[in-house]
């Protein structure tokens, strides 16, 4: 049976806001022990580290080259996809699907068609101040976050507060509804078990290329780290889901259940060249996300590792 290696980068649970974290990522690769450790052993002949770990490996110059020789070896010759998205704009989707959406709903207007979600989205992260006024919008992005967190009348409250100090006139559409209080907004944002965490989101789209990519049942292994039982859970639980349904969130994405997707299971790292090189993936392209927004350098070349990837191995969300 195909196996899944999975590992993340980049998650901070509910804050989609963290200023040293802003993009998530994760990676799925279908590659056995054996030829994970053969390659490991074929580009880093001498390393001495019990494990094979993407973060410290691009600090030096000298591994560069080899490390781009492992990835394209890996997305060459192994199935495997690798979700990145910018956790602001992420966090703007969600203001609206919960802020907006539900008042355009109450009046029957499908507000997800032809994507004009995502085109509002793009247009409320790239307005800039004079459009939401100077620090305002950040504010009501805090404000939202805290409010899907606590679900309190008094976050409810500052939230709306919140609307009502940006500029929302100038973009109705976008801030109107929750400046105005609408109920429907209100209720959607209080709705137990509703989140800003993007382990859901970051899943759904891994998945749904595990379901095209693999012809038969598969399973997944990861990593014990803390971070990743969130998505272990999560898992599960669609694993567990046995009704027959089918999710559309666009033309070219779908999700049906039951998945093909038989089983999860945490391994030690140290154990698994696998998830190493599914590390090495995901630390790579988050890498190369960070160095195209100029938040880090020293890295690997963006203009280097981009050509490597096929279209179909690599999801984005970005404006």
């Amino acid at each position: 049976m195909v196996c899944f290696r999975i590992d993340e980068s980049g998650y901070t649970g509910f804050d989609l806001l963290n200023s040293e974290q802003r993009f998530q990522g994760a990676t799925a690769i279908a590659i056995e022990d054996d030829d994970a450790a053969a390659l490991i052993r074929h580009h880093f002949p001498r390393l001495q580290a019990p494990e094979l770990k993407y973060s410290s490996l691009s600090r030096r110059p000298s591994n560069h080259r080899p490390l781009l020789a492992l990835l394209r070896d890996l997305l060459s010759e192994y199935k495997s996809v690798t979700y990145v998205c910018d956790k602001r704009f992420l966090l703007t989707l969600m203001f609206l699907e919960y802020a907006a959406e539900p008042y355009y709903y109450e009046r029957n207007t499908n507000f997800y068609q032809h994507g004009q979600n995502f085109t509002l989205g793009s247009i409320l992260f790239q307005a800039g101040p004079s459009l939401r006024g100077e620090g305002a919008f950040d504010k009501l992005l805090i404000a939202f976050q805290r409010a899907m967190k606590e679900k309190t009348p008094a976050a409810l409250q500052d939230l709306v507060g919140a609307a009502r100090r940006t500029k929302w006139h100038e973009l109705p559409e976008a801030l109107g509804p929750i400046a105005n209080g609408a109920p429907e907004c209100l209720a959607a944002i209080a709705t137990p078990g509703v989140t800003t965490d993007a382990a859901m989101v970051v899943l759904q789209a891994l998945i749904s290329r595990m379901e095209v990519m693999s012809d038969g049942p598969y399973r997944v292994e990861h990593d014990q780290s803390k971070n990743l039982e969130t998505y272990h859970q999560l898992i599960e639980r669609l694993i567990a889901h046995d009704t027959e349904v089918e999710f559309r969130s666009s033309e070219i994405a779908t999700l049906k259940f039951p998945l093909k997707m038989t089983g999860v299971l945490q391994v030690n790292s140290v154990a698994s060249p696998a998830v190493q090189l599914a590390d090495v993936l995901v630390g790579a392209t988050l890498e190369t996300a960070n160095t195209l927004a100029r938040l880090r350098k020293g890295g690997l070349d963006p203009e280097q590792v981009i050509p490597l990837y096929r279209e179909d191995q690599i999801i984005y969300l970005a404006p």
